[in-house]
């Protein structure tokens, strides 16, 4: 007799009929049968509860006053149908605490079975989790090629594909009988896997036999050991410690299993002593003999409880009722409260009937009672029946540890506790987890490939697994932050990507500053033209009455050159982080002071023209003559600038902006032109207003006399000409800070052109050959013109 399973029950029975004192007079026994695993012992224990007398004959009862009540079973789905098959004519209860007994669930024509082991469901989704935690995802599940295996592929299968877990492979593990030929093929072929290391087993006592067996032959055969993480299924009573005893320590040490969470948990560290404890018990407990009546079929080794036997301790108590029983006296307690609720509902009937005597309930009479009771139960924490009428529970999630000594213990790691709206709470303390010692105590890898780097992303493979890929660098200006991520990203628009492009960095926030090597070169430049046009006008202030001055309107010299000298100290706007101020004066001061410049050329062009025309005899062109011809000029073309600009102001004024996109890694700051129309309308007005001057310049250039400035205007609009043409292009090519910096260039650039060209080679002869600065050199004529 195995008292190992048979003690668990016995004490659960005296525990509930002691101390939940439900049938104060009525007396409760039980008969417990073994079936060696087997389909024709099974047939006959269930045929012999049903049977009366000596012999196999059910319905049959010579004056036996037990009467069977229900039957509770603990054996493999395949078993458990058997059972049913029979107990089913007699509407018998069948109470079903097996862990795989959830098969039965998909059995519709199995109406009198309950299952009293937890609801699987929250333990599918915890395994999920923790795949997902260790970043697993390339596995392989191992199930009995029963219908309980065939249930767990078909439930486990899609959980972990949806949440983007692999497969690697899926192992039946076959019916373990002798002879059969290549019974280790399958297990060799998946078994040496580099890549796949975790293991979800889920399966009854004989699988788990033909697995450990499997692993054996294959290392005994091929002389290696290859490690593996095994994550195993609720494992209780015999499940449990078949798979303790038959595989081998190197693959319990580091492996996890799925339990019920307890009250008591039972401790594994000296096995072997808890087994012999066991069975010292039981011996003492019962007495067993081998009965053979001559008119009997029937080979039985019975025991029989002895009235007096001796009282385990309380810790050994605790023991036996604890993790792996629970199930056992959940099932017990379930009975008997549903023979009380029964027994009353009967006595209440006798008695509004007036009669006498009590009536026992009949076995098909408990089945109202049965699917109604909810039993508490104080050895498990976190069990209790969900909607379906299934018993759901929590699990502990524990690390076998083979200590050097050879004990096994558990380690409570981790657990996995039912939310609300079918979530799990999943917990686990990864520090206190002990590896196998072929992991070199780092977390196992299992992975189709290597993941993919931050700064990359996953590129799948045609025709291959999601979780088989290649990994694709993010393209420039996107990260991707994680591992294994499926795609990059773009950075905010204040960040861009670091050089790995793993995360966001802050840009930069650039602008033409002022001490910035551009910043100081542009700055020099534009004072050393400041003090040149300065110099230039104090010398025109000081020769004002020399005939050189005079000559072209002397107004006209000192608003060009005034004008310049504005030019060139409004080309400081354009230096520094842009300001509302700055961004309202920048491109209209410009687009008006250079108006007035260039309108002060033109009218110098014209006057020229108009003198040499009033010259000849009987010309009309001498009431043209004078001031006011000059003043009208500027101030009517000034006054269309002025004009364009002050509607540019009025209805898209500019404003600071900032440029997020055109210069990676950098936000330029900048004055946003408001309307790009009006900005090259005032731009346009300016080139026609030098072209005209251009023209004309270059119609009088070969007009006599002894210093024609018609030539020197030629040349000024030339270079100022060339210099806007050209600025067009590069304005437009450039990005950023330099953008600025080619219109500063371009100012400095045709303001020093009209400024050299017009007004130095008259500075020259007022300074350097002021003999030739007299009324009569001005009035003399070209030998060619005489």
């Amino acid at each position: 007799m195995k008292y190992l399973e048979l003690l668990p029950f016995m004490f659960a029975f005296e525990k509930i009929y002691k101390y939940l004192n439900l049938l104060p007079n009525i007396t409760l026994g039980y008969n417990i049968y073994e079936n060696y695993v087997n389909a024709r012992m099974t047939s006959d224990a269930v045929i012999d509860l049903l049977s009366g007398g000596q012999k196999n004959v059910p319905n049959y009862s010579c004056g036996g006053q037990n009467k069977l009540l229900a039957v509770l079973e603990g054996t493999d789905s395949e078993t458990s149908k058997q059972i049913s098959t029979i107990l089913s004519i007699y509407k018998m209860p069948q109470i079903s605490y097996s862990v795989d007994n959830h098969v039965l669930k998909d059995e519709p024509h199995l109406p009198f079975v309950y299952r009293m082991a937890p609801n699987q469901e929250v333990y599918f989704m915890g395994i999920v989790k923790m795949l997902l935690h260790f970043r697993w995802t390339w596995i392989g599940l191992l199930a009995p090629d029963n219908a309980q295996g065939e249930r767990f592929l078909r439930t486990m299968t899609p959980v972990v594909i949806k949440s983007g877990i692999c497969i690697a492979f899926t192992l039946r593990i076959p019916e373990l009988y002798y002879g059969r030929r290549n019974f280790y093929s399958p297990m060799y072929s998946i078994y040496t896997q580099r890549k796949c290391n975790v293991f979800i087993y889920h399966g009854d006592m004989h699988s788990t036999m033909a697995v450990g067996i499997l692993i054996k032959n294959v290392e005994k055969r091929e002389n290696f050991i290859v490690g593996k993480v095994w994550i195993t299924a609720v494992l209780h009573d015999v499940n449990l410690r078949v798979f303790l005893r038959v595989f081998e320590t190197h693959h319990i040490h580091g492996s996890f299993s799925f339990l019920t969470q307890a009250k008591l948990n039972t401790n594994y560290d000296n096995f072997n002593s808890f087994i012999s404890t066991l069975s010292n018990i039981g011996e003492g407990a019962f007495h067993c003999f081998y009965s053979n009546p001559g008119l009997s079929i029937k080979l039985w080794e019975r025991c029989r409880e002895k009235e007096e036997r001796e009282v385990p301790s309380q810790d050994v108590l605790e023991m036996i009722l604890s993790q792996d029983s629970h199930t056992i006296y959940n099932s017990m307690q379930l009975v008997a409260h549903a023979f009380c609720a029964a027994s009353s509902s009967s006595s209440d009937r006798m008695l509004k009937g007036s009669r006498l005597g009590r009536q026992k309930p009949q076995p098909w009479q408990l089945h109202p009672f049965l699917r109604n009771v909810h039993p508490s139960n104080d050895s498990t924490k976190g069990s209790y029946f969900d909607e379906n009428k299934d018993m759901a529970a929590d699990f502990d999630i524990v690390n076998w540890v083979v200590t050097p000594n050879q004990s096994i213990i558990k380690v409570k790691v981790g657990s996995v506790e039912r939310q609300a709206a079918a979530e799990v709470k999943f917990t686990i303390d990864q520090d206190i987890i002990v590896w196998a010692k072929w992991f070199n105590k780092t977390l196992p890898q299992s992975r189709c490939t290597e993941s993919c780097l931050p700064g990359s992303a996953k590129l799948i493979k045609e025709g291959e697994p999601l979780c088989c890929f290649d990994c694709s660098p993010c393209v420039e200006g996107t990260i991707s932050t994680q591992e294994d991520s499926t795609h990059c990203h773009r950075c905010p628009e204040y960040q861009h990507p670091n050089k790995n492009r793993d995360h966001c960095i802050p840009k930069h926030m650039i602008f033409l500053s002022y001490e910035e090597p551009l910043g100081i070169l542009l700055n020099i430049l534009t004072l050393l033209c400041v003090l040149t046009t300065s110099f230039v006008l104090g010398i025109f202030i000081k020769y004002l009455d020399t005939p050189l001055v005079k000559a072209n309107n002397r107004d006209l010299s000192y608003i060009l050159l005034i004008s310049l000298l504005l030019s060139f100290l409004f080309s400081f706007l354009f230096f520094g982080e842009p300001q509302k101020g700055t961004c309202l004066l920048r491109q209209t001061a410009f687009s008006i002071i250079f108006s007035i410049a260039v309108s002060s050329v033109l009218a110098k062009t014209v006057t020229v023209v108009v003198a040499f025309m009033a010259s000849k005899p009987g010309s009309r062109m001498r009431k043209w003559l004078g001031k006011s011809l000059a003043n009208f000029i500027v101030f009517s073309c000034s006054s269309i600038q002025v004009g364009i600009c002050t509607l540019w102001l009025g209805i898209t004024p500019p404003f600071p902006d900032s440029d997020m996109h055109s210069q990676p890694g950098e936000i330029v700051l900048q004055c946003n032109e408001g309307s790009v129309a009006m900005f090259y309308a005032a731009l346009g007005y300016m080139g026609f207003l030098a072209a005209i001057c251009f023209t004309v310049a270059f119609l009088a250039r070969k007009l006599p006399g002894a210093f024609n400035e018609a030539k020197l205007i030629t040349f000024s609009m030339l270079v100022f000409c060339s210099v806007w043409v050209s600025f067009v292009p590069a304005y437009l090519s450039t990005k950023g800070k330099y953008m600025v910096a080619v219109q500063i260039f371009s100012i400095l650039a045709s303001s020093l052109g009209l400024l050299g060209c017009i007004f130095l080679p008259k500075c020259y002869l007022i300074l350097l050959r002021p003999h030739l600065n007299t009324k009569e050199q001005l009035m003399a004529k070209h030998q060619e013109g005489m």
